[in-house]
C-alpha cells in the first residue's frame, strides 16, 4: 500500500480546520542570490512549528476505536513527536514518544506540553525507533511511523496541493529528506497533477540515507554523524518512501553543515523567518547545489522552525565571525596603569565596538610585568578588522586573530 492522490485529497478534508494553510512567500533576497524566482513554503509557521502535524493527525484520525483505546507510540527527533502528541491529545488518546537523548530541549518540552509521555533514549533517531518498537510490543499501542506510512505520507502531501493552487506554474520543487515521508507525499501529488514539475530532494551530507539508497538502488543504512539538521538525520529511509522517491524524485542533492548554518542565519536576518536545520536545508540547496537551474520558478519547503535557542545562538555567533562582523583579538600588553585604556582607545578610534575584555596576568606564556588581553569586538566587515590589526601592529602590539 502506498499514498495516492485520492488519499492525499481525502487527507486534506480530514485536516480542514485543524492545520494552518501556510503561506507561499516570494523571497527577493533568495531569488537574487540564486538567479531564480524563489518562493518559500512556510511550514515553520505551521501548528507545532513543523509540517509533521499534517501526517500525524491524518494517521490518528483514521485509527479504529479499539486502536485509539490502546493509545499511540512514536519515535521522533522532535517535530513528529509534537504532531503526534497534539493529535493524540485532541482525540483524547494516550501518547508515548521516544526521542533521542540529545533531542533539542525545546522540542522535548514542547512535546510534553502537548500531553505526551516522553522517553529519552539513544543517540540518534534510529535508536529511539528501536526502543519505541520494544515499548509498543509490551503495551500493544499503535505505532505512528514518522515517514513510512501511507496515511502519514498523505497528510504531508497536502502541502503540495496548497502549493500548486498558490503557484500553478511552479517549475521546480525543493524538499528536505530524512526518512522520505514529506517528499513522498508531495511527489505523488505533484507528479500526478503535473509530471513536468521537477522534484529535488535535499539531505545533509552527514546523514544521506536516501541519497545512498537511490544510488545503490535499494534501501541502505548509513552510519550518519551528528548534524544541526537533526530533523532529517535518519540512517535508514523507509521502503515505501524509497519506492516513491525512486519513481518520482528527479534528483537528490546534499548540503554541508556550513551551508545549512549560513542559510539559517540568512533566513533569520534577511527573510525575517526562523528555520531549524532541516527546514533551512532546502534553501541551502537552492543557493549552493542547483546552479544548473536559472530563471525558473522554484518553491522550497521550509519544513520546520523548531530550533533550540542555544543552537541558534551558536549559529549566529559563528556567522558573525565568518562575515567579519565579530572578531576576537589576542595580544600582550605591559601591566601598567593606562596601557589597557590606550589599547581600547585605539579600537574606539577605529570605529569598532568592544563587546568584552578579558585581562589575565597568570598565563604561562606571559612574562612577569605583562598581561594577556583578549578583545571581543563588533566590527563592520573584514576590511575594518584588518585596519584595526594594522593599527595595533604599528604600535608594536603582537596580534593574533581568531
Amino acid at each position: 500500500m502506498s499514498a495516492s492522490l485520492k488519499e492525499i485529497q481525502r487527507a486534506r478534508e480530514t485536516l480542514n480546520g485543524v492545520i494552518c494553510r501556510t503561506g507561499l512567500a516570494y523571497s527577493n533576497i533568495i531569488s537574487e542570490m540564486s538567479g531564480n524566482s524563489v518562493y518559500l513554503k512556510m511550514e515553520n509557521l505551521q501548528r507545532t512549528g513543523s509540517f509533521k502535524v499534517r501526517g500525524a493527525y491524518n494517521k490518528i484520525a483514521n485509527l479504529s476505536e479499539s486502536e485509539k483505546k490502546n493509545g499511540v507510540i512514536a519515535s521522533s527527533a522532535g517535530n513528529h513527536a509534537q504532531g503526534v502528541a497534539l493529535a493524540a491529545t485532541t482525540f483524547g488518546i494516550k501518547s508515548t514518544i521516544v526521542m533521542p537523548k540529545h533531542a533539542p530541549l525545546s522540542k522535548v518540552i514542547a512535546t510534553r506540553g502537548y500531553g505526551a509521555n516522553v522517553v529519552l533514549y539513544g543517540d540518534i533517531y534510529d535508536d529511539a525507533y528501536a526502543e519505541a518498537k520494544r515499548i509498543q510490543a509490551e503495551e500493544n499501542a499503535t505505532f505512528v511511523h514518522p515517514f513510512n506510512d501511507p496515511l502519514v505520507m498523505a497528510g504531508q502531501g497536502t502541502i503540495a496541493l496548497e502549493m500548486l493552487e498558490d503557484l500553478p506554474d511552479v517549475e521546480v520543487v525543493v524538499v528536505p529528506i530524512g526518512g522520505g515521508g514529506l517528499i513522498s507525499g508531495m511527489a505523488v501529488a505533484i507528479k500526478e497533477l503535473n509530471p513536468k514539475i521537477k522534484i529535488i530532494g535535499v539531505q545533509t551530507k552527514n546523514c544521506p540515507g536516501m541519497a545512498e539508497s537511490i544510488a545503490q538502488k535499494h534501501v541502505v543504512t548509513v552510519d550518519g554523524i551528528p548534524t544541526i539538521a537533526d530533523g532529517i538525520a535518519v540512517k535508514t529511509p523507509g521502503d515505501l518512501s524509497f519506492d516513491i522517491c525512486q519513481r518520482y524524485v528527479d534528483d537528490i542533492v546534499t548540503v554541508d553543515e556550513e551551508e545549512i548554518a549560513s542559510t539559517i542565519l540568512l533566513l533569520l536576518e534577511k527573510v525575517k523567518t526562523v528555520a531549524e536545520g532541516a527546514g533551512a536545508a532546502s534553501v541551502a540547496a537552492v543557493l549552493n547545489r542547483i546552479s544548473d537551474y536559472k530563471n525558473r520558478k522554484i518553491a522550497a519547503v521550509i519544513s520546520g522552525g523548531n530550533i533550540d535557542v542555544n543552537t541558534m545562538t551558536r549559529i549566529i555567533n559563528k556567522g558573525l565571525v565568518k562575515s567579519g562582523r565579530k572578531v576576537f583579538f589576542d595580544t600582550v600588553i605591559s601591566d601598567k596603569p593606562g596601557v589597557l585604556w590606550q589599547l581600547l582607545q585605539l579600537v574606539a578610534d577605529a570605529g569598532a565596538n568592544v563587546l568584552a575584555v578579558t585581562h589575565s596576568r597568570e598565563n604561562r606564556d606571559v612574562a612577569l610585568g605583562c598581561a594577556r588581553v583578549e578583545l571581543e569586538l563588533e566590527t563592520a566587515d573584514e576590511e575594518q578588522i584588518q585596519t584595526i590589526k594594522q593599527l595595533m601592529e604599528q604600535r608594536q602590539y603582537k596580534v593574533n586573530i581568531r
